[in-house]
């Protein structure tokens, strides 16, 4: 977060006062910070210098097209999970050739969509999608590089919903599984079957689980080539946490060093995915005090963000440390604090008996860390409009992505037809 800090008792991004954009842009907006996510990005590559590793995006922790054109112009690549997604990279500047498709369930128009955009590499979940994929790309007379992803087995030790390396996920192929598939793989026409991946899940923070993970990999690279087939690539996926509250994840370098330590010796060009990594703490949320009630010794406060805008802390109880945008007068005593947004669930809470001065209507708070899994995870659940998400960079800002309005919205739906006969029987 050290691209939001208080100058003249007031939050900045970067050098552009929080409340300045608030009185142009409305509440609730996201804002992300340029600047951290180039330093993010130069920390991460730079801690893989002297290995030969591409660095690629994962693109779901925010597909905001100013983010990914940023990580582009920085030299990454993209790792993305849908037709949507790799639209968007391309949009956004992305060399085909650096980006990577992976998730569990793609289409074959999805398929056929990659192929026609010459895309780098292919991670194949299962034997079917093995067998769909070599039927498409021979169908159109292409071949294209895969990499069969491994299901180690591995527990991450994260939440179990961002848990995907353990063999009841639905994730990859069972380790046991693979050597014979890589071998099937060579067969199958279309399909170049040049890598294995590995992706054992999300917000890591101790490097055990993928230390145990990348050597199993290392194992089974070994056994593949004794088999005589080539294993020239790995992509190790991302995972790396970040803190949010009193976590202490280890750090990029070390990271790399145990990449190294455990499959440096194999030769493979190695393919990584962060995605919160390089997003998380380049991005806040900035919402406005609706109404404050006293409850006992605790305060209430209703902001104007909920749920659908920042999902995180209602699927993972997820902790987003809370923020005044106008720093906290030393004189005032704080107050346990929930924060609340205006949805009708009790899971629409931010936080809990969290200590902030006293706050009044108009005032304005931000949550940390919303750079990933925010915007891009939201809703227009309750007939709520999707909020903006604004890019800084030194003094200036630019609203990277407008608030729709009602029309807009209702626009997307249509009534039956035979509400329209209906509505002219009625009229006659």
């Amino acid at each position: 977060m050290s691209e939001f800090r208080y100058c003249a008792g007031v939050l900045n991004a970067e050098d552009v006062p929080l409340d300045r954009i608030a009185d142009e842009v409305g509440t609730p907006f996201y804002c992300y910070s340029t600047t951290r996510i180039e330093q993010n990005y130069r920390a991460f590559a730079d801690a893989f210098a002297g290995q030969d590793a591409q660095v690629c995006y994962a693109v779901k922790a925010n597909s905001n097209l100013a983010v990914i054109n940023t990580l582009v112009q920085q030299g990454a690549g993209a790792d993305v999970v849908s037709e949507g997604e790799l639209r968007r990279v391309l949009k956004a500047g992305a060399d085909p050739k650096r980006v990577v498709f992976s998730g569990v369930g793609k289409t074959p128009e999805e398929l056929v969509y990659a192929l026609e955009q010459g895309i780098r590499q292919i991670n194949v979940e299962s034997a079917s999608e093995l067998d769909m994929l070599s039927a498409i790309a021979s169908a159109h007379d292409q071949e294209i590089d895969i990499a069969l992803r491994v299901n180690p087995d591995v527990d991450a030790g994260t939440h179990a919903k961002i848990t995907t390396g353990v063999r009841t996920s639905k994730f990859g192929i069972p380790i046991g599984e693979v050597r014979a598939m890589f071998a099937r793989a060579s067969m199958l026409p279309g399909v170049r079957p040049v890598s294995l991946a590995l992706h054992i899940g999300s917000q890591l923070t101790e490097l055990a689980p993928f230390e145990v993970a990348f050597g199993a990999l290392a194992e089974l690279v070994e056994a593949i080539r004794s088999d005589g087939y080539a294993v020239s690539r790995l992509d190790l996926g991302g995972g790396l946490g970040v803190v949010y509250s009193n976590e202490t994840p280890p750090s990029v370098n070390d990271y790399a060093a145990m990449v190294k330590r455990t499959v440096g010796h194999l030769g493979c060009s190695l393919i990584l995915e962060p995605g919160r990594f390089l997003v998380a703490d380049s991005g806040v949320l900035v919402c406005q005090v609706l109404h404050v009630k006293a409850l006992d010794a605790r305060a209430i406060i209703v902001v104007d963000a909920a749920m659908n805008d920042l999902a995180r802390p209602a699927l993972y109880d997820a902790n987003h440390a809370v923020l005044p945008v106008r720093e906290a007068s030393e004189d005032h005593s704080l107050v346990e604090s929930d924060v609340v947004g205006p949805i009708c669930e009790s899971s629409d809470t931010f936080a809990r008996s969290t200590p902030l001065s006293p706050l009044v209507t108009g005032d304005l708070l931000v949550f940390t860390l919303a750079g990933a899994y925010g915007a891009v995870m939201a809703s227009t659940y309750n007939t709520r409009l999707l909020v903006p998400e604004v890019m800084v960079r030194g003094d200036e800002f630019s609203v990277v992505r407008v608030r729709p309005d009602y029309d807009e919205l209702l626009a997307l739906e249509k009534m039956p037809q035979w509400h329209q006969k209906t509505s002219a029987r009625g009229a006659a």
